[in-house]
């Protein structure tokens, strides 16, 4: 069958600690579950972590838990926009086409405090945001002047209103600033700070412990050999864990041991909101993540997803922090987290929206997919002159690494798309990564 790829991604959320029925094992035994109904089941049995009272220094890169709304208008009172002399427009065009003189009777600077009122042919030397004086409506450049001191020759007298930022010009008393589930930007910082906003509520960035399971495993730095395997996914997903707003630290490699795997579990669960462990999600004799947690309340779902076929989810500990569980093929972790931890974080976080911006692109090239299952394809995606976006497969499919590293998107193929051809239209996930 030949279609049009389709994408959807269910969208809203409360946020932590989801119960033991939180993704129940549809598809185990009526074929793979959708993606979309998985992920609603999980989403909805979330709850953001609890707010905190901020100073804003500590504000940037979390999420605000309440809208924060001006203290006093911006710029709070009005002011030089520029070097120069303030003036009254009345007096720059008493004398058309003729050179004005003016007595300057003082100078004010950004630290002046004490109200000044202009009279008829005098003016004031003025900085860069020096309060201005009353009955002042223009302030001329220096550059337009002759810069003089007692007296000032203006030589070109500007539009009315030139040079001044008026008390409320920006935003007036009251004015939301940013809404809730915004995550803290710098302008933001600035913008809060100039209206007289020293504290901010926020949710606190999730803290996610990233571990690998595998008696194969062993440290980066090293080549892989037969019987040992780099371990690349505790570092990957580290990483990604930390671009998507986490306080993302990497716990490491744990040996195919039933009692070490659950004595570090039990441990990370007294200091993380959310564990991602990758590796042995299938049902093979080596599989031991599934055998003990399976156990512990967390449920391993079939998906109808390429790569990433299975993933578990549930919680631990009394604080029911949520553990994602994702395969340990590389390509199919990273795939695994941007379906599914990633979107975990976002909750926790309390951020909107939950999911990454997609977008429809133009196919460049025909490409296969398996029948029946959603397939994630890392893809360059680029913007076209006049609008929309191209979109571009990169060779070796989703379980290459390159492939991976090279994409800015990632090309949403649905379950009853076969082929794709070259000139349809398809989804892509747009990779918003931070540089």
């Amino acid at each position: 069958m030949t279609a049009t790829a389709e994408h959807s991604t269910p969208t809203g959320a409360s946020a932590r600690g989801a119960g033991p029925a939180t993704a129940s094992a549809a598809g185990t035994s009526a074929g793979p579950a959708p993606l979309a109904e998985f992920l609603g089941t999980v989403l909805r049995g979330l709850r953001a972590l609890p707010p905190l009272d901020l100073e804003l220094a500590s504000a940037y890169g979390n999420v605000l838990a309440e809208d924060v709304a001006t203290k006093a208008p911006l710029p709070a009172f009005d002011h030089a926009a520029l070097d120069g002399y303030a003036a009254r427009y009345e007096d720059l065009v008493a004398s058309p086409g003729r050179p004005v003189r003016l007595r300057v009777v003082g100078d004010l600077g950004a630290a002046s405090w004490r109200p000044v009122r202009l009279t008829p042919g005098t003016c004031f030397c003025v900085a860069a945001g020096a309060p201005l004086p009353a009955t002042a409506d223009v302030v001329v450049p220096a550059t337009d002047t002759d810069q003089g001191m007692a007296a000032v020759e203006i030589h070109h007298a500007p539009k009315k209103g030139y040079g001044i930022r008026r008390a409320g010009q920006q935003l007036p008393e009251d004015a939301v600033l940013a809404r809730a589930g915004s995550v803290v930007t710098p302008a933001m910082v600035a913008a809060f700070a100039a209206s007289g906003i020293g504290r901010v509520v926020v949710r606190p960035s999730p803290r996610v412990a990233v571990l690998s399971t595998g008696d194969e495993l062993v440290e980066a730095g090293r080549i892989s050999q037969p019987g040992q395997v780099v371990d690349v996914n505790s570092y990957a997903l580290t990483a990604a864990a930390a671009e998507a707003g986490a306080q993302a630290y990497r716990v490491g490699i744990c040996d195919d041991d039933p009692e070490a795997l659950r004595g570090l579990l039990a441990d990370q669960t007294l200091r993380a909101d959310a564990i991602v462990t990758t590796g042995g999600t299938g049902t093979g004799p080596g599989d031991m993540v599934r055998r003990v947690l399976t156990r512990r309340s967390v449920v391993f779902t079939e998906l109808s997803v390429y790569p990433c076929a299975t993933l578990g989810f549930g919680t631990l500990g009394g604080e029911e922090v949520p553990v994602i569980c994702l395969p340990g093929d590389p390509g199919a972790a990273l795939v695994g987290f941007e379906i599914l931890a990633r979107p975990v974080i976002q909750v926790l976080a309390g951020a909107e929206p939950v999911f990454r911006p997609s977008a429809r692109a133009h196919l460049l090239e025909t490409v296969n997919s398996p029948a029946g299952l959603r397939e994630f394809r890392p893809a360059a995606v680029a913007e076209r002159r006049g609008g929309g976006y191209t979109v571009q497969p990169l060779p070796g499919g989703p379980y290459t690494l390159s492939g991976l590293a090279a994409c800015n998107g990632l090309m949403v193929l649905g379950e009853r798309v076969t082929t794709a051809a070259a000139g349809s239209t398809v989804d892509v996930l747009l990779l918003d990564r931070k540089r």
